[in-house]
């Protein structure tokens, strides 16, 4: 199973809303996947990213640094190819990431089991 898929399955773990993968590794050099999703609140977006840290660490996946997790409204977790985004709902909104590289594919995400 690839790191995505790994961070896709803890995201729902925690109920994380709109998942998106986008393969940006086909229109930049600087990663391979972005994981968009967000949470309902701060609280929900701080305990995501807790559990896909959590999940990728215990596959030997350690981030290269973890940014706004204190405030919560825009988490950003970088693993070099693979770089996870939650927001709060209206943070998405505002930066709007699946817009920005509308060139990248999406990757199929599976429903939640």
């Amino acid at each position: 199973m690839q790191h995505w898929q790994l961070a896709v399955e803890a995201a729902q773990s925690r109920k994380a809303e709109d998942i998106v993968v986008l393969h940006i590794g086909e229109v930049s050099s600087f990663a391979e996947y972005f994981l968009v999703c967000n949470g309902t609140n701060i609280r929900q977006t701080q305990a995501i990213s807790d559990a896909i840290e959590e999940t990728l660490r215990a596959e030997g996946w350690r981030p290269l640094g973890i940014e706004g997790r204190q405030n919560g409204e825009w988490v950003l977790m970088d693993y070099g190819d693979l770089v996870v985004h939650i927001f709060t709902p209206e943070k998405r909104k505002f930066y709007d990431l699946e817009r920005l590289w509308r060139n990248a594919p999406r990757v199929p995400v599976p429903e939640a089991a």
